[in-house]
């Protein structure tokens, strides 16, 4: 079966937006910083493997849809 179709359809300073099938997400930098200071190419190459994620392979960036409409339960961890 293949996964609907998936789109960054809109890119400002602060968040983009991706189109997931009928779904609308919104990806502020905040809790998505990989995609704040990259090549415009390397966000708009956007793949999906499956019904459940997405995935950059420029970035080399997996999110779940799970991910992206709740970021707040997927806290970004760093080490130093």
């Amino acid at each position: 079966m293949k996964c609907p179709h998936a789109e960054v359809t809109n890119i400002s300073k602060h968040s983009l937006w991706v189109l997931v099938g009928d779904e609308k997400m919104f990806l502020p930098f905040t809790h998505f910083p990989w995609f704040k200071s990259v090549l415009l190419e390397a966000v708009l190459h956007v793949e999906r493997p499956s019904l459940d994620h997405l995935y950059w392979p420029i970035l080399d960036v997996d999110l779940t849809l799970e991910s992206m409409r709740h970021p707040e339960k997927f806290p970004l961890v760093a080490k130093g």
